[in-house]
């Protein structure tokens, strides 16, 4: 078990690092997404996981969205399962919607606008899930 242990912390460790590599913050605590989620203009929060459509389709799609033309103020993500209280804060911004990981909720003004959820990106091609966030962004973010 503790093997299995050690393989989990590095695949945690991994998708953390995508994201950040990515250019995204990480918020870890209740506190830090409460700050940041509460700010005046637009976030796009990416909400991480081990999954496969996580590494396969969501981030490649978060990663992307860095080098588009429209972007929100600012790019942040918490992990699902591994930053509870950060996730659980966030998902009271994403009101409407009920808990997806991964997935992507684009706030303005510290309103839910819209949201990219699980069933939109597990089992689609990530240049679909792209064009739902370019989208998204163009909508809210101009």
């Amino acid at each position: 078990m503790q093997q299995f242990n050690f393989f989990m912390n590095d695949v945690v460790q991994e998708a953390r690092n995508d994201m950040v590599h990515a250019g995204y913050t990480e918020l870890k605590t209740a506190e830090e997404v409460e700050e940041v989620l509460s700010q005046k203009g637009t976030t796009l929060v990416m909400v991480n996981s081990v999954c496969g459509c996580a590494g396969g389709i969501a981030r490649p799609a978060a990663a992307y969205m860095k080098n588009y033309e429209t972007q929100p103020d600012r790019f942040v993500t918490v992990f699902a399962g591994q930053d509870k209280e950060a996730t659980a804060r966030a998902r009271e911004f994403f009101t409407g919607y009920g808990p997806s990981s991964p997935s992507f909720a684009l706030l303005k003004d510290g309103q839910i606008q819209t949201m990219v959820e699980r069933h939109e990106i597990e089992g689609h091609e990530p240049i679909e899930v792209v064009q739902k966030l370019e989208q998204a962004v163009d909508t809210y973010c101009k």
